[in-house]
């Protein structure tokens, strides 16, 4: 053992950010995009250098819904990068000229560093070291190859029990003593890297959320080497988790005395398994058990762009809001409600398969419900706050006209979809605030208001689907006949159906919006 670090894993909320950050920024080549492994609707991202090395290697991820996190005990506090020593001035200026916060340049541990932080906070350390070899260029990085980073020069851990901490990262991977000062043990391996132990005995914990650091991985050289201390470290009773195979390496988590998670990964089989050298970090992957609803999860993980390109400026609005892009965008825009107890990702992969070229606009919902995403409060199945109602309605009209203005949506081609109580507020929001909605589709819905307003809907076109087998259809007035009753061209149908979506659903339409363009 003693091989040093295999990779870095990180948190971030914003991709676009990180990726404008590690890419644009630190010149590192993203290597590879996949669903996560404990979960395939989360997006993880790995950066390196041009040859994905093991010991270049940092990864996020995506929390875009996540808590922001606690620096504390039981968790690393920071990464640090290898450039050369010389290359301090290049990197300070190019900090100060991207207006990325930096302090320094400093001495630490008698190296010349630079502080950065990330998009999320993260303290990202830029370590002069002579020594290490230039990385492999990928060709189309910003940064000069003679200032370039070379790999990862180490981590800082908080730990409560230092000595601890020192003795398993020494017995278990080959770290050795080096320098240190009277609160930081540093540790360093045969490969170079090291490990900074902060005492941080009054500390406060850590809590794991966007802007911590995961997980260290150090290097095994092959799969018998993680079975032989999975066995080891099972003999001495320690906190461990099964061994998994992340299809790029095999690998072992472990919690170290302090609490910091560690994972013990292999070097092969790599990351080129499923992309050629040249084509690393340009398509998206998901674990192989998953490999059934590709194309479910590439329409719920959120996008990016390279940096560079366009992309989508998100403003503030008075929801949450993701969009999906598809390849070949037709210039039609869904805007997408969910249904009780789902998220702004609910409906896409409904949707794409409806109008595959639309562009898809999904937001969520802001009341909740036993903490699941509501449009608004109800006091039972089919009794609804009617105040909250007119408030929400309100807002939803409000982001309407600002979606409008901002992301320079063409109302008359844009249609909005809600599905159960997406579509209850779709249709109160008709009511309340006509001509805004001019072409709806409403799947499984209910009339929630009590008292309705006068309200001239001949600019309308609504498609309402109703399942034959809906316990909730029978709530509330007909719907269809109020809308036609206000003027709205109503096309009603029932399929054999629940509450829930069916084929039928997605067929039904795409039928209708495919005939109203």
């Amino acid at each position: 053992m003693g091989a040093g670090i295999h990779h870095i894993t990180l948190i971030t909320r914003k991709v676009q950010a990180n990726v404008d950050f590690y890419v644009g920024f630190l010149g590192l080549r993203l290597v590879k995009q996949t669903g996560g492994y404990e979960d395939a609707s989360q997006l993880h991202l790995f950066y390196g250098d041009g040859a994905a090395s093991p010991g270049s290697l940092i990864t996020f991820l995506v929390w875009e819904d996540g808590a922001v996190g606690r620096v504390g005990h039981g968790q690393p506090s920071e990464i640090a990068l290898a450039i050369e020593p010389s290359s301090i001035g290049f990197w300070l200026t190019r900090a100060l000229s991207h207006h990325v916060e930096v302090s320094g340049p400093s001495e630490e541990m008698g190296e010349p560093t630079l502080r950065l932080k990330d998009p999320d906070g993260v303290i990202v350390k830029l370590v002069g070291v002579a020594g290490f070899p230039a990385p492999t260029d990928w060709g189309a990085s910003s940064v000069p190859q003679e200032h370039a980073i070379r790999r990862i020069r180490g981590a800082t851990i908080m730990s409560e029990v230092p000595e601890l901490t020192e003795r398993f990262l020494a017995r278990h991977f080959g770290y050795r003593p080096a320098l240190g000062s009277e609160f930081m043990r540093r540790l360093v391996s045969d490969s170079g890297d090291v490990i900074d132990i902060r005492d941080a005995r009054g500390f406060w914990s850590s809590a794991a959320g966007t802007g911590t650091i995961d997980h260290i991985a150090f290097r095994a050289r092959d799969i018998a080497e993680v079975e032989a201390l999975h066995a080891e470290l099972a003999k001495g009773n320690s906190s461990t988790t099964n061994v998994h195979d992340r299809n790029y390496f095999y690998s072992l988590y472990i919690r170290e005395p302090g609490g910091v998670l560690i994972e013990f990964a292999t070097d092969a089989p790599g990351m080129t398994v499923d992309e050629p050298a040249d084509e690393l970090g340009t398509h998206l992957f998901v674990p192989p058990e998953r490999a059934d609803k590709f194309d479910e999860l590439k329409v719920m993980l959120p996008q990016f762009s390279w940096p560079g390109e366009e992309r989508v400026i998100y403003r503030d609005l008075p929801f949450v809001h993701r969009f999906y892009t598809p390849e070949d965008p037709d210039g039609s825009t869904i805007v997408l409600l969910h249904g009780s107890g789902g998220n702004e990702t609910s409906l896409l992969p409904f949707a794409a398969k409806a109008a595959p070229n639309a562009t898809l606009l999904a937001l969520r919902g802001r009341a909740t419900e036993e903490g699941t995403p509501r449009w608004f409060r109800r006091f039972s199945a089919n009794k609804f706050d009617q105040a909250d109602i007119g408030s929400e309605a309100e807002a939803f009209a409000g982001f309407i006209e600002g979606a409008a203005e901002a992301y320079r949506l063409d109302l008359e081609r844009t249609v909005f979809l809600g599905h159960s109580n997406g579509a209850n507020m779709l249709a109160a929001t008709m009511l309340l605030h006509p001509h805004l909605v001019r072409r709806a589709v409403l799947l499984r819905a209910a009339m929630p208001l009590e008292e309705l307003p006068a309200a001239d809907l001949s600019d309308v076109e609504a498609l309402l689907v109703a399942g034959d087998a809906d316990m909730f259809s029978s709530f509330g007035p007909d719907l269809a006949v109020l809308l036609r009753d206000a003027g709205a061209a109503v096309d009603a149908r029932a399929i054999a159906s629940g509450h829930g979506l069916d084929v039928a659903d997605v067929e039904i339409v795409g039928d209708w919006i495919a005939a109203c363009k």
